[in-house]
């Protein structure tokens, strides 16, 4: 897909009310530092759009992308950062499951988790959650160009394990660096607006 225009239209907070969208919406979710602005940038063919920082848990509130006014990216507040209140945590968990609950136009969740280390207990739970909420998501295994070639597969293997899935759980693995991975999932996101 040719991007033309990203717009950010909606940035919802704790309070907010969730937009009435009536394009279908893409969900990104993962731990703080996963690196979900840079996947999300690096599929809007934009340099900085989404807001990366070197600190850890930015992402407060739930940002909808208007892509080429035909679908939204759903930046979602990362979470698992220690620095962050247990309140405040709290709120956001409650902020993402009204999301997952109450979105009609919610085709797909990415969950990212980190391709180098085994996932967390955060990681395990939020998978879980999303499948509980209804939706099977497809899982990025972002930070592809930090490990050596040779060690992929037994990374990926890794993730699968720590996560608990068998192979009918697709996991891309992905690089911000080299771009590895993004036109896999602009395809995915292209077959599931055509089934929408």
């Amino acid at each position: 897909m040719i991007i033309k225009t990203v717009e950010l239209e909606t940035v919802c907070g704790i309070t907010s009310k969730l937009p009435d969208n009536t394009k279908p919406e893409f969900a990104f979710a993962g731990k703080s530092n996963v690196g979900k602005s840079s996947l999300i940038n690096a599929l809007m063919n934009r340099k900085a759009y989404a807001r990366t920082s070197s600190q850890p848990g930015k992402t407060q509130t739930i940002n909808f992308y208007n892509i080429n006014d035909a679908l939204y990216y759903v930046d979602l507040p990362g979470y698992g950062y220690a620095k962050v209140a247990q309140e405040v945590k709290a709120k956001w968990g409650k902020m993402i499951e009204n999301y997952l609950h109450q979105s009609p136009m919610l085709k797909r969740v990415f969950l990212l988790i980190d391709i180098r280390h085994e996932p967390s207990v955060n990681d395990k739970t939020m998978y879980d959650w999303i499948v509980y909420n209804g939706y099977q998501p497809v899982i990025i295994a972002t930070k592809l160009d930090k490990i050596n070639r040779s060690q992929v597969q037994k990374h990926m293997k890794m993730v699968r394990q720590g996560l608990g899935i068998g192979q009918d759980v697709m996991v891309i693995p992905f690089s911000a660096e080299t771009k590895q991975g993004r036109d896999e999932i602009w395809a995915l996101i292209e077959e599931m607006m055509g089934e929408s």
